[in-house]
């Protein structure tokens, strides 16, 4: 993309502080995970930005250290991406509600899962490092070793017809639609 995803432009905000102004009005507290050196653009000062402990493990690690810095916060925390301008609320809510005595939940579209779009116990932090040490990175791998709910995309349409919620932005075309659909012009500069 040339710049990192959470200082994209979307409007007059950065597509981070988007993403966190809309989860805010659904779950608390929010976690931000960052990079070790990552800049993060500013967001609410009741927000707690943690890092990851090494760099290029992925979203395993990363998942790892945010769900540990909530736990003894809150049971259960929604995961999302920086790159979803589109989340609805009434998305995260229904991601939520399935929840119920699993360790997690987790949309599934036609044989794949959106971990950053799911709710986790925070207590599968331990399992999540447990992962870690084994060479375990896919998220994939924490979902087959727990108690897992995997939601139906479809069944999510009844909140999010177009399922905007799952649309993110890995290329240039991808960030431009989101931008369109959103009502906003083009980016000015080049990506």
């Amino acid at each position: 993309m040339g710049q990192p995803k959470a200082w994209l432009p979307f409007g007059d905000e950065t597509m981070l502080q988007r993403v966190v102004r809309i989860l805010s009005e659904v779950v608390s507290p929010i976690v931000i995970v960052a990079a070790p050196d990552q800049e993060v653009p500013s967001v609410p000062e009741n927000l707690l930005i943690v890092r990851d402990e090494q760099e290029g493990l992925g979203p395993l690690a990363g998942l790892a250290v945010g769900l540990r810095a909530v736990e003894g916060l809150t049971d259960a925390a929604y995961a999302s991406s920086c790159d979803v301008p589109l989340i609805k609320p009434a998305f995260v809510r229904a991601v939520i509600e399935q929840l119920s005595d699993h360790d997690l939940a987790i949309p599934r579209e036609q044989g794949y899962h959106h971990p950053l779009a799911a709710v986790y116990r925070t207590s599968l932090s331990e399992r999540c490092e447990r992962l870690l040490v084994e060479g375990r990175r896919r998220p994939f791998d924490l979902m087959t070793s727990s108690n897992a709910c995997e939601i139906d995309v479809q069944s999510l349409r009844s909140v999010d017809p177009q399922l905007d919620s799952l649309r993110n932005a890995n290329t240039p075309e991808e960030y431009e639609a989101l931008l369109l659909q959103a009502g906003y012009c083009r980016p000015a500069t080049d990506l």
